[in-house]
């Protein structure tokens, strides 16, 4: 933003032109018209003031300045206070980016005088498309699978999808694997869902539990694999209908088994099963004994189709 509106010569389309002085003094982080300030180091009066003295400063190159204060939201309440007659009455040159993830800590006297733009997380899918370009860019081979675990871990920020990249690239060299992500970030594989849910189908208790005894030994926590496994019902349920199958965030070869295993399940089953598995992710942590409240979570999914049976008959 700073570059553009400080461009000498931009395009039609407002893009900066990148060959004026002052794209090369930003491109070149030489550019004096971008000053940040981190409000939750920085959050006292006298820190306020210091700003207010720069902003009165006019720019040598270009026609503004631009001021971003991050995580805004930590400023006391006397420093919002000090910088409210700045921002009522700002400089020509100066514009103001106040950046906070709670903007409901904010006062509502710098609320008001200011434009608001609310941001949305990014979606799983734009997330791995773009791991996938910086992965071709820089010659890595990624399984498609494997970038959409990263996506989803990374819960709507960009910012951390490529800090969990670059680690598990700094693990796994040049060709990234869906076993290597699922070990690096320590995720429990989608493969132990699908085949609790077969051994629920198939009415196997014995095959259930000794999947969950096999999750335990590898280390994974109970009351996580509970929520997954609430979680591979609930993408069951969705597939059961054309028309929802869009709210899956998976890569489409895991989608595929999503739909080919919801066509063998009675949705009345998912429904019952969401059921037993949120009371067992309730009383998880008031549990004396959890890996029994976990098994015979398990034993009753397994019970399911005999006792919709029972009620039909």
């Amino acid at each position: 933003l700073a570059k553009t509106i400080n461009c000498f010569n931009r395009s039609e389309q407002m893009e900066a032109c990148d060959i004026c002085d002052s794209c090369i003094s930003f491109n070149t982080s030489a550019s004096l018209n971008v000053y940040e300030l981190d409000a939750a180091s920085n959050n006292s009066v006298e820190d306020i003031r210091n700003l207010i003295d720069q902003v009165r400063i006019s720019p040598q190159l270009g026609t503004h300045k631009v001021y971003i204060i991050d995580e805004v939201h930590m400023l006391s309440t006397s420093a919002f206070n000090a910088f409210l007659k700045t921002l009522e009455e700002p400089p020509k040159h100066a514009i103001f980016i106040l950046a906070t993830t709670e903007k409901h800590k904010i006062i509502p006297t710098i609320l008001s005088r200011c434009q608001i733009f609310d941001f949305n997380r990014i979606k799983v899918k734009d997330i791995a498309d773009h791991l996938a370009f910086i992965a071709e860019k820089e010659g890595i081979t990624a399984d498609a699978d494997a970038l959409h675990i990263i996506a989803q871990k990374a819960d709507g920020a960009l910012r951390d999808a490529l800090s969990i990249f670059d680690q598990i690239v700094t693990f796994a060299g040049n060709n990234l694997t869906y076993d290597h992500v699922i070990q690096n970030l320590n995720i429990l594989d989608y493969d132990y869902y699908f085949r609790i849910v077969e051994s629920a189908m198939k009415e196997d208790i014995p095959s259930a539990l000794l999947l969950l005894n096999d999750i335990v030994e590898k280390g994974f926590d109970q009351h996580n694999f509970i929520v997954g496994l609430a979680d591979h019902y609930r993408n069951l349920l969705v597939c059961k209908d054309v028309r929802t199958a869009g709210l899956l965030e998976v890569s489409e070869s895991i989608q595929e088994k999503y739909i080919e295993q919801s066509k063998r399940i009675d949705g009345e089953i998912i429904l019952r099963a969401l059921s037993v598995l949120s009371r067992s992710d309730v009383e998880y942590k008031a549990s004396k004994n959890q890996r029994l409240l976990v098994e015979l979570a398990l034993m009753q999914l397994c019970s399911l189709i005999k006792e919709q049976e029972k009620k039909n008959d």
